[in-house]
């Protein structure tokens, strides 16, 4: 089922999200269903839990080219509960960002470059990757979701900051 994302201004995407005590579970299942018809419907690159007003940390991302960042690596197509990101390096680069959850804005946002992750999936199942480039950047900004932190929150130069069709009026990019 598509569900409503929540925007910025709501509350419920400034909460710490809450572990995930059960696994294999149907409503774990029709959460995480529920998740990606919303990503898919929406073209997102990913999904956090919270985004939908559920109170857990589980994010979705990746399965397949982004239409939203169309120059982007492919990512893995991933469920991953009660994460936890370890940064390899100090090492951040620049990307421009947009969210769900901010319609019609992007940002540039520093992000590690490189990151150590682990978690679980759905049946709770360890999953444990190094992600670098897109899909590091991607990891990093639906975990913020769970933490409740939206990626304006990181941006450092207000002057990269704005709608996406002023900042790129020639592009073929999707609204947020």
């Amino acid at each position: 089922m598509i569900r409503e994302v929540l925007r910025m201004g709501d509350g419920r995407l400034l909460r710490r999200a809450q572990p995930v005590e059960a696994f294999g579970t149907p409503a774990l299942a029709a959460l995480i269903e529920d998740m990606r018809d919303t990503m898919r419907h929406l073209t997102g690159a990913g999904l956090a839990a919270p985004q939908i007003g559920v109170d857990l940390r589980v994010v979705i991302f990746g399965g397949g080219p982004s239409p939203r960042y169309p120059d982007a690596s492919v990512v893995p197509d991933t469920v991953l509960i009660n994460p936890v990101l370890t940064p390899l390096s100090n090492e951040e680069e620049g990307g421009w960002e947009g969210c769900l959850s901010v319609p019609g804005l992007r940002g540039w946002v520093p992000r590690w470059t490189q990151l150590h992750y682990t978690g679980f999936d759905a049946s709770g199942a360890v999953i444990e990757r190094v992600a670098t480039g897109f899909h590091a950047r991607v990891v990093q900004h639906e975990c913020d979701h769970l933490d409740g932190v939206l990626y304006p929150m990181r941006v450092r130069d207000f002057s990269r900051f704005g709608y996406t069709d002023v900042l790129f009026p020639d592009a073929q990019v999707a609204d947020d």
